[in-house]
């Protein structure tokens, strides 16, 4: 059995890849994210979080302000070497800057969204908030399930620490007043 070679753009320069690697780089994978310098190559999505994206995503934008806008499948730049893919974004309108765009700056963002796989799993509760936190984002939102019912819990920034705090945890309505009003029926999801 012969072993494939690697392809290039898997080898690492010596300090890492960087947030603009992200974009010279050809025949990367969709979805291919920039932790700590590192390529994170994401798996196939399950049927739950495409579901619960369905929901969240209209939910949001029939809520957000004109200021803001809802993103999705797009990256944000945290730092030289943490270039991740939030699963939902909420942005700053004037943000929107060419059709060629592929990220937005950190301090565009108002909210950030992540659906837990479980390959995602340590990323998501971990890792992910601590960047996020660490760049000034000030909502964060992770959605896990439980035996299909999505569980969306709920986080602000506390710029005192730059860590996030719980704010809520929402099983069957998505309500919070922050970022801005948002009444989402969780329970759609058993619909689709």
């Amino acid at each position: 059995m012969c072993a494939q070679p690697v392809p290039d753009w898997m080898i690492p320069p010596p300090d890492g890849f960087t947030a603009e690697d992200l974009d010279r780089l050809s025949d990367l994978p969709p979805h291919t994210e920039l932790i700590d310098g590192s390529l994170v190559l994401v798996s196939p999505q399950k049927r739950f979080h495409t579901l619960i994206l369905d929901i969240l995503v209209p939910g949001l934008r029939s809520s957000c302000p004109g200021d803001l806008k809802v993103r999705r499948e797009m990256t944000t730049v945290l730092g030289p070497r943490q270039r991740p893919e939030p699963d939902i974004m909420v942005v700053q309108a004037s943000a929107d800057t060419e059709q060629d765009q592929t990220s937005y700056p950190a301090d565009s963002v108002e909210l950030v969204v992540e659906v837990v796989s479980p390959e995602s799993r340590v990323r998501d509760r971990e890792r992910k908030p601590q960047l996020y936190a660490h760049a000034g984002i000030r909502h964060f939102w992770r959605v896990e399930t439980d035996g299909g019912r999505p569980i969306v819990y709920v986080y602000e920034l506390d710029p005192a620490i730059s860590s996030y705090v719980p704010t809520g945890i929402h099983h069957d309505r998505l309500k919070v007043a922050t970022p801005f009003p948002v009444d989402i029926d969780l329970t759609e999801v058993d619909r689709l």
